[in-house]
Protein backbone atom coordinates (compact mmCIF):
# COMPACT_ATOMS: atom_id res chain seq x y z
CA UNK A 1 0.00 0.00 0.00
CA UNK A 2 1.10 3.60 -0.39
CA UNK A 3 3.10 5.30 2.33
CA UNK A 4 1.21 7.09 5.07
CA UNK A 5 2.26 10.66 5.79
CA UNK A 6 3.87 10.72 9.25
CA UNK A 7 2.40 14.21 9.75
CA UNK A 8 -1.19 13.15 8.98
CA UNK A 9 -3.72 14.42 11.53
CA UNK A 10 -4.65 12.22 14.45
CA UNK A 11 -8.25 12.31 13.18
CA UNK A 12 -7.35 10.41 10.00
CA UNK A 13 -10.31 7.98 9.80
CA UNK A 14 -8.16 5.23 8.30
CA UNK A 15 -5.60 5.24 11.12
CA UNK A 16 -6.44 2.56 13.71
CA UNK A 17 -5.84 2.70 17.41
CA UNK A 18 -3.21 0.49 18.94
CA UNK A 19 -6.04 -1.55 20.45
CA UNK A 20 -7.46 -2.19 16.99
CA UNK A 21 -4.07 -3.23 15.62
CA UNK A 22 -3.52 -5.57 18.56
CA UNK A 23 -6.98 -7.02 17.95
CA UNK A 24 -6.03 -7.74 14.34
CA UNK A 25 -2.74 -9.30 15.36
CA UNK A 26 -4.46 -11.46 17.97
CA UNK A 27 -6.89 -12.60 15.28
CA UNK A 28 -3.98 -13.71 13.11
CA UNK A 29 -1.98 -15.18 16.01
CA UNK A 30 -4.33 -16.05 18.88
CA UNK A 31 -2.53 -15.76 22.23
CA UNK A 32 -4.30 -18.95 23.35
CA UNK A 33 -2.19 -20.92 20.87
CA UNK A 34 1.12 -19.82 22.41
CA UNK A 35 3.07 -22.34 24.46
CA UNK A 36 2.39 -22.19 28.20
CA UNK A 37 5.88 -20.92 28.98
CA UNK A 38 5.72 -18.12 26.41
CA UNK A 39 5.14 -14.38 26.89
CA UNK A 40 3.21 -12.87 23.99
CA UNK A 41 1.00 -9.86 23.39
CA UNK A 42 1.29 -6.14 24.07
CA UNK A 43 4.39 -5.34 26.11
CA UNK A 44 4.19 -1.54 26.16
CA UNK A 45 1.86 1.08 24.74
CA UNK A 46 -1.50 2.80 25.17
CA UNK A 47 -4.34 0.96 23.38
CA UNK A 48 -5.99 4.34 22.69
CA UNK A 49 -2.96 5.69 20.81
CA UNK A 50 -3.12 6.12 17.04
CA UNK A 51 -0.98 3.82 14.88
CA UNK A 52 0.15 4.83 11.40
CA UNK A 53 3.46 3.01 11.00
CA UNK A 54 4.32 -0.55 12.07
CA UNK A 55 7.80 -2.04 11.94
CA UNK A 56 8.25 -5.83 12.02
CA UNK A 57 11.48 -7.42 13.31
CA UNK A 58 12.73 -10.66 14.81
CA UNK A 59 14.39 -9.23 17.93
CA UNK A 60 13.59 -6.26 20.22
CA UNK A 61 17.23 -5.19 20.41
CA UNK A 62 18.71 -1.69 20.58
CA UNK A 63 19.52 -1.47 16.87
CA UNK A 64 15.94 -2.35 15.96
CA UNK A 65 14.64 0.26 18.41
CA UNK A 66 16.90 2.82 16.70
CA UNK A 67 15.40 1.83 13.36
CA UNK A 68 11.82 1.99 14.64
CA UNK A 69 12.27 5.42 16.19
CA UNK A 70 14.25 6.75 13.24
CA UNK A 71 11.45 5.77 10.87
CA UNK A 72 8.76 7.18 13.13
CA UNK A 73 7.07 3.86 13.88
CA UNK A 74 4.12 3.91 16.24
CA UNK A 75 4.36 0.17 16.84
CA UNK A 76 7.18 -2.35 16.79
CA UNK A 77 6.09 -5.97 16.36
CA UNK A 78 8.76 -8.55 17.16
CA UNK A 79 8.85 -12.31 17.10
CA UNK A 80 11.01 -12.75 20.17
CA UNK A 81 9.79 -11.51 23.56
CA UNK A 82 11.61 -8.75 25.39
CA UNK A 83 10.64 -10.28 28.73
CA UNK A 84 10.33 -14.05 28.47
CA UNK A 85 10.55 -14.40 32.24
CA UNK A 86 8.96 -12.28 34.92
CA UNK A 87 10.52 -8.99 35.88
CA UNK A 88 9.94 -6.60 38.77
CA UNK A 89 11.34 -3.47 37.12
CA UNK A 90 11.59 -1.75 33.75
CA UNK A 91 13.89 0.96 35.04
CA UNK A 92 16.27 2.40 32.46
CA UNK A 93 19.19 1.13 34.53
CA UNK A 94 19.09 -2.16 32.57
CA UNK A 95 19.37 -2.78 28.83
CA UNK A 96 15.82 -4.17 28.64
CA UNK A 97 14.40 -1.36 30.73
CA UNK A 98 16.12 1.10 28.41
CA UNK A 99 14.36 -0.51 25.43
CA UNK A 100 10.98 0.11 27.08
CA UNK A 101 11.82 3.69 28.03
CA UNK A 102 13.17 4.60 24.61
CA UNK A 103 10.17 3.16 22.82
CA UNK A 104 7.61 4.86 25.04
CA UNK A 105 9.46 8.17 25.05
CA UNK A 106 9.54 7.98 21.26
CA UNK A 107 5.83 7.16 21.06
CA UNK A 108 6.31 3.59 19.85
CA UNK A 109 4.53 0.59 21.34
CA UNK A 110 5.87 -2.99 21.45
CA UNK A 111 3.92 -6.17 20.68
CA UNK A 112 5.18 -9.78 20.59
CA UNK A 113 3.93 -12.71 18.49
CA UNK A 114 6.14 -15.70 19.29
CA UNK A 115 5.01 -19.33 19.51
CA UNK A 116 1.50 -18.25 18.55
CA UNK A 117 3.05 -17.03 15.28
CA UNK A 118 5.05 -20.24 14.96
CA UNK A 119 1.85 -22.29 14.94
CA UNK A 120 -0.40 -20.08 12.83
CA UNK A 121 -1.38 -20.54 9.18
CA UNK A 122 0.98 -18.29 7.18
CA UNK A 123 3.10 -18.13 10.31
CA UNK A 124 6.79 -18.81 10.84
CA UNK A 125 6.60 -22.45 9.77
CA UNK A 126 4.59 -21.81 6.60
CA UNK A 127 6.90 -18.99 5.53
CA UNK A 128 9.93 -21.25 5.90
CA UNK A 129 8.17 -24.15 4.16
CA UNK A 130 7.28 -21.92 1.22
CA UNK A 131 10.88 -20.80 0.82
CA UNK A 132 12.31 -24.31 0.69
CA UNK A 133 9.54 -25.65 -1.57
CA UNK A 134 7.39 -27.93 0.61
CA UNK A 135 3.99 -28.83 -0.86
CA UNK A 136 1.00 -30.73 0.53
CA UNK A 137 2.11 -29.76 3.99
CA UNK A 138 0.68 -30.39 7.42
CA UNK A 139 1.79 -29.38 10.91
CA UNK A 140 4.70 -31.36 12.30
CA UNK A 141 2.91 -31.34 15.65
CA UNK A 142 -0.73 -30.22 15.77
CA UNK A 143 -1.70 -27.62 18.35
CA UNK A 144 -4.01 -28.82 21.09
CA UNK A 145 -5.58 -25.40 21.56
CA UNK A 146 -7.06 -22.73 19.37
CA UNK A 147 -9.02 -22.64 16.11
CA UNK A 148 -8.15 -24.45 12.89
CA UNK A 149 -6.36 -27.30 14.65
CA UNK A 150 -6.09 -29.11 11.31
CA UNK A 151 -3.78 -26.41 9.97
CA UNK A 152 -2.38 -24.87 13.16
CA UNK A 153 0.63 -26.36 14.88
CA UNK A 154 4.38 -26.36 15.33
CA UNK A 155 6.49 -26.92 12.21
CA UNK A 156 5.45 -28.18 8.79
CA UNK A 157 6.14 -31.40 6.88
CA UNK A 158 5.38 -32.42 3.32
CA UNK A 159 6.83 -33.29 -0.08
CA UNK A 160 9.41 -31.23 -1.90
CA UNK A 161 8.15 -29.72 -5.13
CA UNK A 162 11.29 -31.07 -6.78
CA UNK A 163 13.27 -34.01 -5.33
CA UNK A 164 16.95 -33.23 -5.01
CA UNK A 165 20.13 -34.26 -3.23
CA UNK A 166 20.86 -33.32 0.35
CA UNK A 167 23.71 -31.03 -0.67
CA UNK A 168 21.63 -29.25 -3.29
CA UNK A 169 18.77 -28.90 -0.84
CA UNK A 170 21.12 -27.32 1.71
CA UNK A 171 22.28 -24.90 -0.99
CA UNK A 172 18.62 -24.08 -1.73
CA UNK A 173 18.06 -23.27 1.95
CA UNK A 174 21.18 -21.10 2.03
CA UNK A 175 20.04 -19.15 -1.02
CA UNK A 176 16.54 -18.62 0.38
CA UNK A 177 17.43 -17.35 3.86
CA UNK A 178 19.16 -14.15 4.98
CA UNK A 179 22.94 -14.44 5.04
CA UNK A 180 24.48 -14.97 8.47
CA UNK A 181 27.95 -15.68 9.81
CA UNK A 182 26.97 -19.27 10.58
CA UNK A 183 25.72 -20.08 7.11
CA UNK A 184 24.12 -23.51 6.67
CA UNK A 185 25.34 -26.83 8.09
CA UNK A 186 24.02 -30.24 7.14
CA UNK A 187 24.42 -33.81 8.38
CA UNK A 188 24.16 -36.84 6.09
CA UNK A 189 25.30 -38.14 2.72
CA UNK A 190 25.51 -35.09 0.42
CA UNK A 191 24.50 -37.21 -2.59
CA UNK A 192 21.49 -38.84 -0.90
CA UNK A 193 18.14 -38.10 -2.53
CA UNK A 194 15.51 -36.27 -0.52
CA UNK A 195 11.84 -36.07 -1.45
CA UNK A 196 10.15 -35.08 1.82
CA UNK A 197 11.12 -32.40 4.31
CA UNK A 198 10.14 -31.00 7.68
CA UNK A 199 10.85 -27.46 8.86
CA UNK A 200 10.65 -25.67 12.19
CA UNK A 201 11.79 -22.08 12.61
CA UNK A 202 13.92 -21.47 15.68
CA UNK A 203 15.27 -24.07 18.09
CA UNK A 204 13.97 -27.45 16.95
CA UNK A 205 15.96 -30.38 18.31
CA UNK A 206 13.16 -31.08 20.79
CA UNK A 207 11.00 -32.30 17.92
CA UNK A 208 13.18 -35.10 16.58
CA UNK A 209 10.61 -37.75 17.54
CA UNK A 210 7.93 -35.94 15.54
CA UNK A 211 10.26 -35.70 12.54
CA UNK A 212 10.98 -39.42 12.71
CA UNK A 213 7.26 -40.22 13.05
CA UNK A 214 6.56 -38.09 9.97
CA UNK A 215 9.21 -40.07 8.01
CA UNK A 216 10.75 -36.86 6.66
CA UNK A 217 13.93 -37.31 4.64
CA UNK A 218 15.41 -34.04 5.88
CA UNK A 219 14.71 -31.65 8.74
CA UNK A 220 15.45 -27.92 8.60
CA UNK A 221 15.68 -26.11 11.93
CA UNK A 222 18.08 -24.08 14.09
CA UNK A 223 20.32 -24.27 17.15
CA UNK A 224 21.10 -27.96 16.76
CA UNK A 225 23.19 -29.18 19.69
CA UNK A 226 25.95 -31.75 19.40
CA UNK A 227 24.51 -34.62 21.43
CA UNK A 228 20.91 -34.63 20.16
CA UNK A 229 22.08 -34.25 16.54
CA UNK A 230 24.76 -36.93 16.92
CA UNK A 231 22.35 -39.40 18.51
CA UNK A 232 19.70 -38.79 15.85
CA UNK A 233 22.17 -39.43 13.04
CA UNK A 234 23.69 -42.48 14.77
CA UNK A 235 20.25 -43.98 15.17
CA UNK A 236 19.35 -43.25 11.55
CA UNK A 237 22.53 -44.84 10.25
CA UNK A 238 22.13 -47.87 12.52
CA UNK A 239 18.56 -48.45 11.36
CA UNK A 240 19.56 -48.02 7.71
CA UNK A 241 22.29 -50.65 8.09
CA UNK A 242 19.89 -53.00 9.87
CA UNK A 243 17.53 -52.65 6.91
CA UNK A 244 20.33 -53.50 4.49
CA UNK A 245 21.13 -49.98 3.34
CA UNK A 246 24.23 -47.80 3.59
CA UNK A 247 24.70 -46.10 6.95
CA UNK A 248 25.15 -42.50 5.76
CA UNK A 249 21.87 -42.69 3.82
CA UNK A 250 19.77 -43.17 6.95
CA UNK A 251 17.09 -40.54 7.42
CA UNK A 252 16.26 -38.00 8.64
CA UNK A 253 19.13 -35.83 7.49
CA UNK A 254 19.63 -32.48 9.20
CA UNK A 255 20.00 -28.93 7.92
CA UNK A 256 20.96 -26.44 10.61
CA UNK A 257 20.36 -22.71 10.09
CA UNK A 258 20.94 -19.61 12.17
CA UNK A 259 17.98 -19.04 14.50
CA UNK A 260 17.34 -15.50 13.25
CA UNK A 261 17.48 -16.56 9.61
CA UNK A 262 14.86 -19.30 9.93
CA UNK A 263 12.31 -16.93 11.47
CA UNK A 264 12.89 -13.74 9.49
CA UNK A 265 10.88 -14.82 6.38
CA UNK A 266 7.66 -14.71 8.42
CA UNK A 267 7.94 -10.96 8.88
CA UNK A 268 6.79 -10.25 5.31
CA UNK A 269 3.77 -12.51 5.74
CA UNK A 270 2.91 -10.78 9.01
CA UNK A 271 3.15 -7.31 7.46
CA UNK A 272 0.94 -8.29 4.50
CA UNK A 273 -1.61 -10.11 6.64
CA UNK A 274 -1.92 -7.27 9.15
CA UNK A 275 -2.47 -4.83 6.29
CA UNK A 276 -5.21 -7.05 4.85
CA UNK A 277 -6.89 -7.60 8.22
CA UNK A 278 -7.07 -3.88 8.92
CA UNK A 279 -8.20 -3.07 5.37
CA UNK A 280 -11.19 -5.36 5.88
CA UNK A 281 -12.32 -2.88 8.55
CA UNK A 282 -11.53 0.19 6.45
CA UNK A 283 -8.29 0.87 8.32
CA UNK A 284 -4.77 1.41 7.02
CA UNK A 285 -1.21 1.48 8.31
CA UNK A 286 2.15 1.67 6.62
CA UNK A 287 4.29 -1.38 7.33
CA UNK A 288 7.99 -2.06 7.00
CA UNK A 289 10.06 -5.20 7.56
CA UNK A 290 13.41 -4.69 9.27
CA UNK A 291 16.31 -6.11 7.30
CA UNK A 292 18.78 -5.62 10.14
CA UNK A 293 20.55 -8.91 10.82
CA UNK A 294 20.10 -9.41 14.55
CA UNK A 295 21.76 -12.81 14.68
CA UNK A 296 24.28 -12.45 17.56
CA UNK A 297 27.16 -14.08 15.67
CA UNK A 298 29.20 -11.58 13.68
CA UNK A 299 31.98 -13.66 12.14
CA UNK A 300 33.25 -17.13 11.32
CA UNK A 301 36.72 -18.56 10.77
CA UNK A 302 36.63 -21.74 8.60
CA UNK A 303 38.38 -24.70 10.21
CA UNK A 304 41.01 -26.64 8.28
Amino acid sequence: MSSTDATAPATDPRAPTLGQVVGALDGLYPPSTAEGWDAVGLVAGDPAATVRRVLFAVDPVAAVVDQALGWGADLLVTHHPLFLRGTSSVAATTFKGTVVHRLLTGGCALHVAHTNADAAPRGVADALADLVGITGRRPLEVSAAGPDTDSRGIGRVGRLAEPTTLADFARRVAAALPATAQGIRYAGDPDAHVTTAAVLGGSGDGYFDAVRAAAADVYVTSDLRHHPASELRERAEFEARAAGGAGPSGTPFLVDTAHYASEWPWLRYAADDLTAALAADGLAVETRVSELVTDPWTGRVPSR
